[in-house]
């Protein structure tokens, strides 16, 4: 009996799980377009840290800041510690379970002989083993693993989100202050311009309608510059959140700074494949999915357990294993489900639909991806040519601002062309501004868009720098 007994546990314990599921994730899972409809370079190289390209000492420094100290990150960090904690949980599932149980007491009873008091004590083992023979356990477990993946991939995505967050409002600081001093500038040339209008008006050389339309003019600038600081301080306070502080009114560049920034090469639609890691994380909880469909349907067919316990009683602490009392068993338990109402059946119907959704999901992550890429390119190209029409329309306007203000002063002309022409010029100064900015909000989008290799480093160092700081704790 007991060569049996040791027969089933060695054949138990070497039984491999197999599947009763067949895959259902079949390659390729979309098919991409061989290039983007706007024209780009070749296939891009290794995309490094994008902001360090710029040049910029202080975007480098509060870049590293944020990808240390950002709120959001420390949540989805800590969301990929529960997610690695939820893999060992149901891991735990495959291997033995073992409880220890031991009592002692004293106790008084009657007897034949009169009552009498005995002391006992008891020790005993528990132990339970689920034979994973079609694959359940090993389902859930890799599902649990896949899910943990793609919280890995989800710190890695959102990474590059505040990478690209932080740049861009970086650089809607900088062209905020440089709208200011554009301002500051137009209210200087409005007030010098209206002082020589009342010098005139004084002379009698012109009508007091000139002085009305200067001042209205100058009341105007003045009017547009709080809409300026207005925009700036809620663009510092958001940059401020994103590094984890309380709003800094000192942080961001200074209006010197909104320079051309260098190029990005988007490279091929295929690379965004391996390049993103949303796109990881979505085919990581398709397949997750996948192995909980394998898990659902083994779960509608026998389960065998082997259970087994160990123990004795004494009166004595130190001779419970030695006494008499010796009990154990050995136990193969079999567990077919027969009537459950179809709940089994509804969960693997469940389980393919989760699936189902999950796939189409990884299509739509996969297309949004491609679509951002492409906006990024149109915004690109788009602000280079709004730029270039700009700049010829400040040059025209400069040039024509000075006749018109040299021939009002010689009295050749009334003051609606002075007035025009500083609107004008003032307008086409602001969107050129804005136009540089778009341009290097659209290259830092494409960057966002593109992924890269960067956020593996990037999110090793972080990992290493917070699994320390939580030892110390």
């Amino acid at each position: 009996m007991k060569k049996v007994l040791i027969l089933i546990i060695i054949a138990a314990l070497g039984v491999p799980g197999c599947s009763l599921h067949k895959s259902q994730i079949s390659e390729p899972l979309i098919e991409m377009p061989s290039t983007y409809s706007t024209e780009v370079e070749e296939p891009s190289p290794h995309i490094d840290k994008w902001w360090e390209r710029y040049g910029d000492e202080q975007l480098n420094f509060l870049m590293e800041e944020a990808l240390q100290n950002n709120l959001d990150i420390a949540q989805a960090y800590e969301r990929l510690q529960q997610s690695m904690a939820t893999v060992r949980i149901v891991n735990s599932s495959r291997g033995v379970a073992l409880t220890v149980d031991a009592a002692g007491g004293r106790g008084r009873q009657p007897t034949s002989l009169g009552a009498v008091t005995d002391d006992t004590y008891t020790l005993s083992a528990f132990a339970s083993y689920e034979i994973d023979l079609w694959g359940k356990l090993k389902s859930r477990t890799e599902a649990a693993r896949y899910d943990s993946f793609a919280s890995e991939e989800d710190l890695k995505t959102l990474l590059i989100s505040i990478s690209a967050q932080l740049a861009d409002f970086y650089y809607l600081a900088v062209e905020q202050r440089a709208q200011l001093a554009l301002t500051d500038q137009t209210i200087d040339s409005f007030q010098d311009t209206l002082e020589r209008v009342e010098r005139r008006y004084r002379g009698g050389l012109v009508p007091a309608i000139d002085v009305y339309q200067s001042r209205q003019n100058l009341a105007s600038a003045k009017a547009a510059r709080p809409r300026f600081e207005s925009n700036l301080a809620l663009t510092l306070n958001a940059l401020s959140v994103l590094l984890g502080r309380f709003p800094d009114e000192d942080i961001g560049g200074s209006s010197d700074d909104l320079k051309e920034t260098p190029e990005l090469e988007a490279g091929l639609p295929a690379q965004l494949l391996t390049n993103r890691p949303d796109i990881k994380a979505a085919l990581a909880r398709l397949n997750a999915s996948d192995e909980r469909i394998g898990a659902a349907i083994a779960d509608r067919f026998p389960s065998f357990n082997l259970l087994g316990s160990y123990g004795g009683t004494s009166d004595e602490v130190h001779s419970v294993l030695d006494s008499p009392n010796i009990f154990w068993n050995i136990l193969l338990q079999a567990v077919q489900p027969v009537l459950d109402g179809g709940r089994r059946k509804a969960e693997v119907d469940r389980s393919e639909s989760v699936f189902r959704e999950d796939l189409a999901f990884y299509h739509k992550t996969v297309l949004n991806a491609f679509k951002e890429v492409e906006d990024a390119l149109k915004i690109i190209s788009t602000s280079k040519e709004r730029i270039t029409a700009l700049t010829d329309t400040v040059s025209a306007s400069d040039g024509a601002l000075r006749l018109a203000l040299d021939r009002y002063m010689l009295g050749l002309t009334d003051y609606l062309p002075v007035l025009t022409e500083q609107v004008r010029n003032a307008t086409s100064k602001s969107d050129l501004l804005e136009a540089r900015r778009r341009l290097i909000s659209g290259r830092i989008q494409l960057a966002r868009a593109l992924g890269g290799e960067w956020v593996d480093k990037v999110f090793d160092q972080y990992v290493t720098v917070h699994s320390k700081g939580a030892e110390k704790k």
